[in-house]
């Protein structure tokens, strides 16, 4: 397993990139999905560690105040893929509330570790992120707005485990005709 300060670094150095590329700040959603188990080696949902999520965390909110974005933490799948959050991001953007509390065996050491450093944490059933990166393969996918494009990061991996990330764009609409940025000169030619 990588010392807790090379986990840390790794996170902080992949949460940068992707914060940067996806435009994220104040306003925007990054959901985060982790399997402490892969960063420290094991096999997902075996070998859960505190000690890694709080490493990961570290790295995580040392962006997230630079940037100021929100977080939401993917909880696994005993409390089917709930989201720990901080409350008035659950409220600010109307999200359905369930109820409970992640423990490391039911939630996972991440979700574990976000709530009990949250100020206010509540669970949301599900969401609609501007982007998310996925530590140790838990499938984040559910929880990213509806065209989620494909982000290969320079970090590969966060300890042992794979490192998968995503932003989000609108859905393009139109056909042939459809312009996606203001041209410089426009055309005379109208819809009829």
């Amino acid at each position: 397993m990588e010392r807790a300060d090379q986990i840390q670094e790794q996170a902080e150095q992949a949460i940068r990139e992707l914060a940067q590329t996806a435009g994220l700040k104040a306003g925007k959603v990054l959901v985060v999905g982790t399997s402490t188990s892969e960063v420290a080696g094991r096999h997902i949902g075996t070998s859960g560690a505190l000690d890694v999520a709080q490493s990961l965390l570290a790295g995580i909110r040392s962006v997230q105040r630079e940037f100021g974005f929100d977080v939401a933490y993917q909880c696994c799948e005993h409390l089917n893929r709930a989201l720990v959050l901080e409350r008035t991001v659950l409220e600010r953007l109307n999200l359905r509330e369930v109820s409970a509390v992640p423990v490391p065996k039911a939630g996972g050491s991440m979700a574990s570790a976000a709530y009990r450093g949250m100020d206010e944490p509540a669970l949301a059933e599900t969401i609609e992120a501007h982007a998310g990166i996925d530590i140790g393969e838990t499938l984040i996918g559910m929880h990213l707005r509806r065209v989620a494009v494909p982000l290969r990061l320079s970090v590969r991996q966060i300890g042992e485990a794979r490192v998968n990330a995503a932003l989000t764009r609108p859905p393009l609409i139109g056909g042939e005709r459809a312009q996606y940025r203001i041209a410089e000169e426009e055309d005379s030619t109208f819809c009829e």
